[in-house]
């Protein structure tokens, strides 16, 4: 019987390009390059702003090319950072979504290929060096490796990280001893387990990596961002079929931003 294989995954969420600050991208380009043996890396969605796409008024000096070229940069960086070898993906987020969903409030059907990332004349090689999964309610919008699972997330509620984290873990089967990733409420959570009740636990986990975009913008000056930080989510999890794990095969990290 063959050695298991041991992944070692890290992941982000919510850059929101070009909003991001220079010092965020920094620490977390610098933190990517100091881990070593990395295996997998995954960007959990917004890696744009969307500010073209909103439904709600902005007052936004940037365009959508602008965007687009600080995504580009801060993804490339990001590749040369954790290496050739390491497998990478995005979750696309509501944001980025926005920019190509069939939604005419948004982007109007005849304009929704210019707003499409991986066609852009300059900048879609970069992108489409990654692999995009889809911004859905469903187990295709989940990567998986062994027992751990991440995507972007739709909920922002304070318990929305355990309750939606049992729903995308009933979609992939209810894996025993799941880790559940997200980002999408700005709001960092260590690895905690799930409770049926204060005194039951149940056999399953999650976490929150927060932003890695800006911390106080603008259009939350009358929202409470106290709980919002910048993370990187370092996992170890033994990488093979979950039905052949038995017990908790993982270990993570969450490492904040200072």
């Amino acid at each position: 019987m063959g050695k298991r294989r041991t992944a070692k995954i890290a992941t982000i969420s919510c850059s929101h390009a070009p909003l991001q600050p220079e010092s965020t991208k920094r620490w977390i380009i610098d933190t990517l390059s100091s881990i070593p043996d990395l295996t997998h890396f995954g960007h959990l969605g917004d890696v744009f702003e969307a500010g073209a796409a909103s439904v709600h008024p902005n007052e936004y000096d940037h365009d959508l090319n602008d965007e687009f070229t600080q995504g580009a940069g801060f993804l490339k960086d990001i590749r040369e950072a954790v290496g050739p070898e390491c497998i990478r993906w995005v979750c696309t987020g509501n944001h980025d979504d926005n920019l190509i969903a069939k939604d005419p409030r948004r982007v109007p059907k005849a304009l929704r290929g210019l707003t499409d990332w991986k066609r852009h004349p300059e900048h879609g090689d970069e992108f489409n060096q990654w692999t995009w999964l889809p911004y859905e309610k469903t187990k295709k919008a989940i990567m998986r490796v062994g027992q751990f699972h991440c995507w972007h997330g739709f909920d922002a509620g304070s318990n929305s990280d355990q309750l939606e984290g049992l729903q995308m873990i009933q979609a992939c089967g209810w894996i025993p001893y799941s880790l559940a990733v997200r980002g999408h409420t700005h709001r960092p959570v260590p690895p905690t387990q799930m409770q049926r009740t204060a005194r039951i636990p149940l056999p399953y986990w999650y976490a929150n990596v927060g932003t890695s975009g800006p911390l106080n913008p603008d259009w939350a000056k009358r929202k409470d961002t106290s709980q919002w930080g910048t993370a990187i989510l370092v996992v170890e999890a033994t990488w093979d079929k979950p039905s052949k794990l038995t017990g908790k095969c993982w270990d993570a990290e969450l490492v904040r931003m200072p």
